[in-house]
């Protein structure tokens, strides 16, 4: 071995091993009373948008439907109830097996 090559290195013309993540485990959560399926890892946010659950809560001024805005914990539009618990932000908050999420907006 010369000093150019790497020992650890792949052989020339096969492709080096990727490490791949666990697929992540399927979970059930209740969104306002009703089953929902959801992947373990995923934020509150992800799992409701999956399952087309886009308004999330009612403005107090005027009842407008509201939904997500920023998706990072800046804008406060994805506020939900979780376990009972009022005003946790969806977009940062993981799924958890059994979560009761409740939503203003059904």
């Amino acid at each position: 071995m010369n000093r150019h090559q790497r020992q650890n290195s792949p052989a020339q013309g096969a492709s080096p091993r990727r490490a791949t993540a666990p697929e992540p485990a399927p979970i059930i959560i209740r969104v306002n009373g009703r089953p929902v399926p959801a992947l373990e890892g995923q934020s509150v946010l992800a799992a409701l948008h999956a399952a087309g659950i886009r308004t999330l809560r009612r403005s107090d001024r005027h009842g407008e439907p509201r939904g997500a805005l920023c998706a990072m914990g800046v804008c406060f539009e994805c506020r939900v109830t979780i376990n009972g618990q009022p005003g946790i932000q969806a977009c940062m908050t993981e799924v958890e097996d059994g979560m009761d999420i409740r939503t203003d907006g059904y």
